[in-house]
């Protein structure tokens, strides 16, 4: 047992050693080989980062450039990926839409603001929201409203019109729908709703 306990007491003071910098770390193999293509490591950055759920090319052109990759490499590789189908706006927002409007019960007013941040053309952006039902939209404003009242039970119909209104102005809807669909959920809890337009 002893024979054992010293090589490998051995092996930890190397490393402590290593660690502490008492003793010059060990050559590590991969800084000491070539330099990387760069083409190579912006194509693994956007495999990887289209692993798992699409992406804009504003997205993934920032992230290229965060990890420092050639702007005309960034461009040629992106280029690329939107001809073979691999990035492509136009399907990004129908996506991004489809699941942010009725997962989030956002408005076409909000959802307009994520494309925007997320790189995405007005014109495409617009084209994508136009597929938003108004019935369907006023649903969701209806949902989030049934939602919320649920916790307002304790608080006047002033206050509860008012963090009503609030919530889906925040959620991108207008103040018209707002008030409207406001007064019209109160009215079927039984409540007065105070909605001055």
């Amino acid at each position: 047992m002893s024979g054992t306990s010293e090589s490998w007491r051995g092996d930890v003071s190397a490393g402590v050693d290593a660690w502490t910098h008492r003793a010059p770390a060990p050559p590590d193999p991969v800084s000491d080989g070539p330099e990387a293509d760069p083409e190579a490591v912006a194509r693994k950055i956007l495999l990887d980062q289209l692993t798992g759920q699409a992406r804009s090319r504003k997205e993934l052109s920032d992230k290229l450039s965060s990890r420092n990759v050639p702007d005309d490499v960034a461009t040629r590789l992106l280029d690329r990926f939107e001809e073979v189908g691999l990035v492509d706006d136009e399907a990004f927002a129908r996506s991004w839409v489809a699941s942010r409007q009725p997962g989030r019960g956002l408005a076409r007013r909000a959802l307009a603001q994520e494309l925007r941040r997320k790189g995405i053309a007005d014109d495409v952006a617009r084209e994508a929201l136009e597929e938003i039902d108004p019935a369907d939209e006023e649903a969701a404003a209806r949902a989030l409203v049934r939602k919320k009242l649920r916790s307002l039970s304790s608080v006047d119909d002033v206050t509860a019109t008012r963090r009503l209104v609030g919530l889906l102005a925040r959620k991108g809807y207008g103040s018209g729908l707002a008030f409207a669909v406001v007064r019209d959920e109160l009215g079927q809890a039984g409540r007065q709703s105070d909605c001055g337009e």
